[in-house]
């Protein structure tokens, strides 16, 4: 029994310091504004009031608030279908490459290894309305007359930054299908191909249920990384031209630090904590019927 207890007491040690992180990091930013949420918390002035749901009925009568959100959905969907297109894509072409494979793989992961802001500085230089790289190069090679407003033009500025963002992530999709794709038994193929079966059925009875699981995970992600993206869309765009590239996180930003309205912002952080859970929970449940199918 002493012994028992003395593993026991080992293994609180031991985890204890994660506790501790996760409560800091994790557990008491949620509490808090879940609290604030129902308070008139601002950031400039000392006291507040409790007024309980009226921050969320507020948020939720706001028709620029949904506008935020349905560009945050359109956002979220066509980032992601892009980049696991792009990224399963480049993932099967290189598992197949026999030569400089590295070569290839490290080539493909240079957007992914820069910093968010060298990124969308990087991108917001070249696509500069005046004097951007990219802009002047169509006009010279006689794509178009005028130079192209990528990041002004309310009917190219959401396109534009769907391409940067899938240029940007596709890489982490192909950097983990591809370590998937690597644990197939080749033996596996080697008897498909023995019982005359075609490339893709191979592809669909072998390929695809050993790394389904993995695109799924992947899925629940990049859809909680997307859907928050704030530093990329705000640097490039600051949520223009007229909010037409707001998202719900800008637009939760510019309710607490521009109209300094804590508690509403809050509100509008909590709603969006509820929807992702939403979508993680049909997420897994997905994922769980994989699994059980799998045994």
């Amino acid at each position: 029994m002493k012994i028992k207890a003395k593993k026991d007491y080992a293994r609180w040690v031991f985890v204890l310091p994660a506790l501790i992180i996760v409560g800091v990091l994790l557990i008491y930013p949620i509490f808090s504004s879940l609290y604030y949420s129902l308070t008139t918390k601002h950031l400039i002035k000392q006291s507040y009031d409790f007024i309980g749901l009226q921050n969320y009925t507020s948020v939720l009568k706001d028709p620029e608030f949904f506008k935020a959100f349905i560009i945050s959905i359109i956002w979220t969907l066509v980032s992601l279908i892009g980049q696991l297109f792009i990224g399963f894509t480049a993932a099967l072409s290189i598992n197949r490459v026999k030569h400089l494979k590295g070569v290839y793989r490290t080539a493909l992961i240079i957007p992914w290894a820069f910093p968010s802001i060298v990124i969308a500085l990087s991108w917001k230089w070249m696509l500069n309305g005046v004097s951007g790289f990219i802009p002047n190069i169509l006009v010279k090679l006689g794509f178009t007359s005028t130079l192209p407003q990528f990041l002004s033009d309310a009917n190219l500025v959401l396109p534009t930054l769907f391409f940067i963002n899938i240029w940007f992530g596709a890489p982490m999709i192909m950097v983990n299908v591809l370590s998937a794709l690597q644990t197939i038994p080749q033996d596996q193929y080697e008897a498909a191909q023995i019982d005359g079966a075609s490339k893709g059925q191979q592809f669909r009875f072998i390929t695809m249920p050993h790394i389904k699981t993995v695109i799924g995970l992947l899925v629940v992600l990049r859809t909680i990384w997307i859907f928050n993206n704030f530093d990329l869309i705000y640097l490039i765009t600051g949520g223009g031209p007229a909010n037409a590239t707001t998202t719900v996180p800008i637009y939760a930003y510019n309710m607490g630090w521009g109209t300094k309205l804590l508690g509403k912002s809050s509100a509008i952080t909590i709603l969006l904590l509820l929807f992702l859970l939403l979508i993680c929970a049909a997420y897994f449940t997905i994922i769980g019927k994989w699994e059980r199918e799998d045994k």
